[in-house]
């Protein structure tokens, strides 16, 4: 609870003293401040509670304690993580005069990975997951099996517990079960994603090799009650036999198997997958790569099984060493003078995993995004160019082909570097204007500045005569731009469509890219809702991701949501988003006549009250006539309805772009826009009734 001394109503305003501190104590501080344990409140942080409580049931797993974990999503929004670990202590701690497990769940900065011999290696480094699991849950059950006994304890209202851990019985298992219930007064919307805990979940089954991790969905029991689940006694909740959406994990092959599942839509370009697992200077290193034909690099990083997605030492250490061994061997095998890969041309088709684990750990922020242990750098760039050197030198046919993938990148490279000193570094020195097609806002703020990517030259005008010339710059494309998934650089700037989009936006394109020189900071692509305008959208969201992703990060990409449907009623005018919103302002049965017919239709020539066709009349019954128009694109607007319902800020809906899981879209844009068309295929089958039709 937080102490607040009552104030003083003699105070002075302003006056600073310290009945003016407030004490926050317990788990108080994580209600207050839930950002800075777990990034946010929104989805990725309800997601986050789950991987907090998993992880502690994977460390158990690294430490050699636990081969099982299960997952399972129950009604009511709860979460239970079960797993045959040795089962959190019970006995009572020396300082805390409670219980381990109350003062694991309920005391920040306690836990077993700060010393001593409970975990060697673990993800946690604070002490505050669980706890803070239980802080923004509004309910938490534990139950431990362990030392013969089975014990339980239950916690309301923020991590209050309702007694003392009980023994509530014998049990011949070991292991823990923790259910919570995330609190809904803390979190925007509490709807967790099967499919965002199935990818986080096979990924982690991956790099603890001989470990099963299931995932159950039940969320679509009814009529049970989840608390009688838990008095039936049963420790896995697939021995109750209910039939329920479920996956299981369990790969022998470790990281060899997550790069061949990552590469499963590529063509490799050697076909031995390398791999190497040593500890050096009290840091475990474990790497596993492969070349396919791609031009784009793929590595995912992990210390001590926490997904690094900004890198850190370890990505650094390994990038240096395949830079110098690749020159290496180019230079053994006759390679010219001064002809040394960069980093970028070793990269270039590279799926490669990157894995660390150590005691002492430290993490750049508590989200754990990038590693900042500088041991990690001199161990991975050790081992690493000691076993690729060894894999080159005894896979002689790999080796000339990883050469000969990075030779042909650093020609490209060389190509692409003319074709940008050509278009973008001349255009800046010799004062290259801004692409005809742009007509550009006046303010030269890039907060205040927006750009609209509009399809076609119809709706390029309209736009053009309906926006705010002050803020808003409007960009028309002609039909669909080139699919740059596997063009490279020289070929994507000899496109019109693309050179006049990147001269725009400012920023520069490849190495030169420069963010802060953005014009716009908010970029909305405006195409028409049908299936040329979804594929349009499509190559512009490709674009965006594999040549300016920081501009996705940063939150500048939108997509414009324009109305589907233009309802008049007499003379009160609507329009609808969604064919839900349509059937709600007209109703599901009413008489409705669409300005389609009425342009079709010689009955229905002149004004509204003069309509005489049967369709007309019918509608007329009403107390006034309803129409209906369905737009079928942007160019059918004409400009007033064009900024009144797309571009006003005061009433359009833009969608922000963002990228939740950049793997999981990367193997998404990789199947939709490269050339392996049975996965394209396969994939399209699979999430057609998901598919929204424009019949």
């Amino acid at each position: 609870m937080a102490k607040t001394p009552a104030k003083d109503p003699k105070k002075k305003e302003g006056h600073y003293d310290a009945s003016d501190i407030t004490v926050l104590e317990g788990l108080e501080a994580v209600r207050r401040r839930p950002g800075m344990y777990i990034g946010t409140t929104g989805v990725d942080g309800l997601h986050h509670l789950v991987w907090e409580i998993f992880d502690n049931s994977r460390d158990e797993a690294m430490g050699g304690f636990c081969d099982d974990i299960e997952v399972v999503l129950l009604p009511g929004n709860r979460i239970r993580v079960a797993d045959n670990g040795r089962g959190i202590p019970v006995d009572i701690h020396s300082k805390t005069k409670v219980s381990a497990l109350e003062t694991i769940l309920t005391v920040l900065h306690a836990g077993g990975k700060f010393g001593g011999e409970g975990y060697k290696v673990s993800g946690g480094l604070h002490g505050v997951g669980a706890s803070v699991v239980n802080a923004l849950s509004n309910y938490m059950r534990a139950e431990v099996h362990r030392d013969g006994g089975k014990y339980v304890q239950e916690y309301k209202n923020g991590g209050k517990p309702v007694a003392q851990v009980k023994k509530v019985g014998s049990s011949d298992l070991h292991g823990t079960i923790i259910t919570f219930e995330a609190d809904p007064t803390i979190f925007q919307t509490i709807e967790y994603n099967f499919q965002t805990i199935v990818s986080h979940l096979r990924q982690q089954a991956y790099l603890v090799r001989a470990l099963r991790i299931a995932i159950i969905d039940m969320r679509d029991m009814s009529g049970r009650d989840i608390d009688k689940l838990d008095d039936k006694g049963t420790f896995w909740m697939r021995d109750l036999g209910i039939d329920a959406p479920s996956m299981s994990f369990y790969f022998e092959g470790g990281l060899r198997s997550l790069v061949g599942f990552q590469n499963r839509h590529q063509e490799p370009v050697h076909k031995t997958i390398f791999f190497v697992e040593k500890e050096q200077d009290g840091v475990q290193v474990e790497i596993a790569l492969q070349y396919v034909d791609d031009i784009t690099a793929r590595i995912s990083a992990f210390a001590n099984n926490i997904y690094n997605p900004e890198g850190g030492t370890h990505i650094t250490g390994f990038k240096t060493a395949l830079t110098r061994s690749l020159n290496n061997v180019a230079k053994n095998g006759g390679g010219k003078e001064g002809d040394n890969f960069t980093g970028d041309d070793v990269l270039e088709g590279l799926t490669a995993v990157v894995s660390v684990k150590m005691r002492e750990i430290q993490f750049e922020g508590q989200t754990k995004g990038k590693l900042g242990s500088v041991e990690a750098l001199g161990a991975t760039q050790s081992v690493f160019s000691e076993a690729f050197a060894q894999f080159l030198e005894e896979h002689p046919e790999e080796a000339r082909a990883i050469i000969g993938k990075a030779a042909l990148a650093m020609k490209a490279r060389k190509a692409a570097k003319a074709a940008k000193d050509s278009i973008l570094r001349k255009g800046a020195l010799d004062g290259m204007t801004l692409p005809g097609k742009l007509a550009d806002c006046q303010t030269k703020s890039a907060e205040e500045s927006e750009l609209f990517i509009v399809e076609g030259d119809s709706a390029g005008g309209s736009a053009k005569m309906g926006r705010d010339r002050r803020t808003q710059a409007i960009l028309p494309l002609r039909g669909k731009i080139l699919n740059i998934e596997r063009a490279r650089l020289d070929k994507m700037l000899a496109s019109e469509q693309i050179k006049n989009l990147v001269v725009a936006m400012g920023t520069a394109i490849g190495d030169i890219f420069d963010l802060k020189k953005l014009r716009y900071h908010k970029i909305i692509i405006a195409t028409d809702a049908d299936v040329d305008g979804a594929h349009i959208r499509t190559l512009l969201l490709t674009l965006f991701y594999r040549h300016f992703r920081p501009v996705i990060d940063g939150g500048y990409i939108y997509i414009a949501q324009p109305p589907l449907f233009k309802i008049k009623k007499g003379k009160e005018v609507f329009y609808a988003y969604t064919d839900e919103q349509r059937i709600a302002y007209i109703g599901k049965d009413a008489p409705t006549v669409s300005d389609v017919a009425l342009a079709e239709s010689d009955e229905l020539e002149g004004d509204d009250d003069d309509a005489t066709s049967p369709a007309a009349a019918k509608a007329k019954a009403g107390t006034a006539r309803i129409t209906v128009q369905r737009y079928k694109g942007l160019g059918e607007m004409n400009p007033e309805e064009l900024s009144e319902t797309t571009m006003n800020p005061a009433n359009r809906v833009l969608k922000q772009v963002t990228v939740e899981d950049a793997q999981d879209a990367d193997m998404v844009f990789d199947m939709l826009m490269g050339t392996d068309v049975p996965a394209r295929k396969s994939f399209i089958q699979s999430h057609a009734k998901e598919a929204t039709l424009d019949i």
